[in-house]
C-alpha cells in the first residue's frame, strides 16, 4: 500500500513538473503571441485608413474604394493569425495545403464570376465611362444608371434596364458618345435626283438649325451621301448635347421633310423596269 502511495506521488509530481515545463516554453511565445497581435492589429489599421484616404484623394469610385480597404484589412489579419500561429509552433504546412486546394476549387467553381469581378475592377479604376454617359457596347445603347463590381446596368431608349456582365464589356469595344460634350446626329434623307443640291443643303441647314436643341458650333452638315437607285441620298448631320439626342433625331427629320415640301424639294420616285421578252 505505501509503494502504491509512494508512486502515485512520483507520477503525479513528474506530471507537475512536465506542465511547469511546458509553461516556462510556452508563456514566452503566448506573450510575444499577444505582442505581436496589438502591434499588428494596429498597423493594419494604420495601413488600412492610409489606403481609404489614399483612394478618396485618387477619387475612385466609392464601391470600388469600400472593396479594396475591406480586402486589404482581410488578408493584413489572415497574415497577422498565420504568423502568429507559426510563433506558437502550429505547423503550417497542412493548413497552407487546404487553403490552396480550397482556392483551387472555389476559383475553378466560379470562373466566370472572378471574371466579372476582375472586369468591374479593372473598368472602376480606368473609367472608359461614368454614370449617366450614353455608351454603345456588346450590340446594346443605352445610359450607365448603375456600375458594380460585377455588372453594369444601361437604360435603352426604350425605358427597358440593360445588364451587361463586365468580364465580357472590359475586354470587348465601348462607344461613348459623352466624352465630348456634344453628339452628332446621323440622319439619312433621300430626294429626287433632279433636285439642285445646293438649293437642298441650304434649305435642310436652316430647318435644322430653326430646331432650339441643336447646337450652332459645331455647325450642321448636309452632305451627300450617294446617288444612286433613282435617288439621291443626303446626310443630314446636326450636333446637339446628350440629354436631347432623341428630340434632336426625331424633330429634326420633320423639320426637314417638311422644309423640303415647302420649298418645292422631291423626294425620290420609285421606278420599276418591266421587260416583255
Amino acid at each position: 500500500m505505501l509503494l502504491q502511495l509512494t508512486g502515485a506521488v512520483d507520477s503525479s509530481a513528474g506530471f507537475l513538473s512536465r506542465i511547469i515545463e511546458m509553461g516556462y516554453g510556452y508563456v514566452p511565445k503566448l506573450i510575444g503571441a499577444v505582442l505581436v497581435y496589438l502591434v499588428g492589429s494596429i498597423i493594419i489599421k494604420w495601413i488600412s485608413n492610409l489606403l481609404r484616404k489614399a483612394l478618396e484623394l485618387r477619387k475612385f469610385d466609392p464601391s470600388l474604394q469600400s472593396f479594396l480597404y475591406s480586402l486589404v484589412k482581410v488578408l493584413l489579419s489572415i497574415l497577422l493569425i498565420l504568423t502568429i500561429f507559426g510563433m506558437l509552433g502550429v505547423n503550417l504546412t497542412s493548413f497552407a495545403a487546404i487553403l490552396a486546394g480550397l482556392a483551387v476549387g472555389v476559383g475553378a467553381a466560379l470562373n466566370g464570376t472572378l471574371g466579372n469581378f476582375a472586369g468591374g475592377v479593372m473598368m472602376l479604376i480606368f473609367k472608359p465611362f461614368k454614370l449617366g454617359d450614353l455608351i454603345e457596347a456588346q450590340g446594346q445603347f443605352g445610359t450607365v444608371t448603375e456600375q458594380g463590381i460585377f455588372n453594369t446596368f444601361l437604360l435603352s431608349p426604350e425605358n427597358k434596364t440593360i445588364i451587361l456582365a463586365n468580364g465580357a464589356l472590359s475586354t470587348g469595344t465601348i462607344i461613348n458618345y459623352t466624352t465630348h460634350g456634344n453628339l452628332r446626329v446621323d440622319l439619312v434623307m433621300a430626294v429626287d435626283p433632279g433636285v439642285n443640291i445646293d438649293k437642298a443643303r441650304e434649305v435642310a441647314t436652316q430647318a435644322m438649325l430653326s430646331h432650339p436643341k441643336v447646337l450652332k458650333s459645331p455647325a450642321p452638315e448636309v452632305n451627300v451621301l450617294k446617288v444612286a437607285d433613282g435617288m439621291t441620298t443626303l446626310a443630314i448631320r446636326p450636333y446637339c448635347i446628350q440629354a436631347d439626342y432623341w428630340d434632336v433625331y426625331f424633330g429634326v427629320q420633320e423639320l426637314v421633310k417638311k422644309a423640303f415640301d415647302n420649298n418645292g424639294i422631291a423626294g425620290p420616285i420609285p421606278h420599276r423596269v418591266i421587260i416583255n421578252k
